[in-house]
């Protein structure tokens, strides 16, 4: 089944490219919802190449698509908007409650990396970049005191809505990357998930960052993407892969991919970086957004598909 899904994704069509053609811009780190009447909207990051490592994300651009694979701007979040210095990967989600529509990002807030949400909206499309307030950030001199795992940030949210809640897969950094979950009655409170944390090992092939990506329903349990570097890689911040895991509740994941990871980027170059996907299941299918590689150090927003069925046995 694994074989299969890598192939599949290796057919993938580019949904996005970055501003510029030069090195270190990107587009990419992508979060997908759908509209009542089935409209797809994308939101994501897009990277420049000039600033400081950790303050080049200039935009968190959101787009609308008939069919989740042709997809066109139909508005931009600055960093000059909201008053931040750069972005990371945003988290647009709709209300089951309301229908209306919500956005989270995340930014360096005054030192540590936060998550920050904007007031629901109508739509993707009016969503007003000057009303936002920080939901979640690390409580640094608590979490000095509690040993080796000191905690500096929050980044890179993954929102979803199941069982009555609303759940947040986030990054945790301290001196590596780590996964971490929260969960809110509200999504405006949220407090850390049972079940202990980081969710997964750094481990195996994945012993420097392990970070969450998304996870997917299926019959029983979930089916959690993660992805992550080795401390051996090059630049192993930056050139990350991906893996999957099994979950049988929210709290719990075995690694099924732990010797390898199982997505690479298949074009050439330095990086083989493959990240910040979104598995979005769509009828008899799951749609696949991810950020992958390029040769020549540039990071592209691509698109594949495969049959449902082999996620959810």
């Amino acid at each position: 089944m694994f074989e299969r899904i890598a192939s599949a994704l290796a057919n993938y069509t580019v949904v996005l490219e970055p501003d510029e053609d030069t090195p270190e811009w990107w587009a990419g780190a992508p979060s997908v919802a759908r509209a009542a009447d089935g409209t797809f909207y994308l939101a994501c990051r897009m990277r420049e190449g000039r600033s400081p490592r950790g303050r080049r994300g200039y935009e968190n651009r959101i787009l609308k698509s008939a069919d989740g694979r042709r997809f066109e701007p139909v508005h931009h979040v600055r960093r000059e908007d909201v008053g931040v210095p750069g972005f990371e990967r945003p988290a647009l989600v709709r209300d089951p409650a309301t229908g209306r529509w919500r956005l989270y990002t995340c930014s360096g807030l005054d030192g540590p990396w936060g998550i920050i949400r904007f007031d629901d909206a109508d739509s993707p499309e009016t969503i007003d970049p000057t009303a936002w307030h920080v939901v979640l950030k690390p409580d640094v001199e608590k979490s000095a005191q509690i040993g080796f795992i000191r905690t500096e940030g929050y980044k890179d949210p993954f929102v979803f809505h199941h069982g009555g809640r609303w759940h947040m897969l986030v990054i945790g950094y301290d001196r590596v990357e780590r996964a971490y979950r929260f969960t809110s009655t509200d999504g405006e409170r949220w407090e850390p998930a049972r079940g202990g944390q980081p969710i997964i090992e750094n481990a195996g092939w994945h012993n420097c960052y392990t970070r969450p990506a998304c996870v997917v329903p299926m019959a029983v349990g979930w089916l959690f993407v993660y992805e992550g570097s080795n401390a051996a890689w090059r630049d192993p911040a930056y050139n990350i892969a991906t893996g999957l895991a099994y979950m049988p509740d929210l709290d719990t994941a075995i690694d099924l991919t732990p010797e390898a990871p199982l997505l690479a980027s298949t074009t050439p170059g330095e990086y083989h970086t493959w990240r910040y996907s979104h598995w979005l299941l769509v009828g008899d299918e799951v749609y696949v957004y991810f950020e992958a590689a390029r040769p020549n150090n540039t990071n592209e927003l691509r698109m594949a598909t495969f049959p449902a069925e082999w996620a959810r046995r």
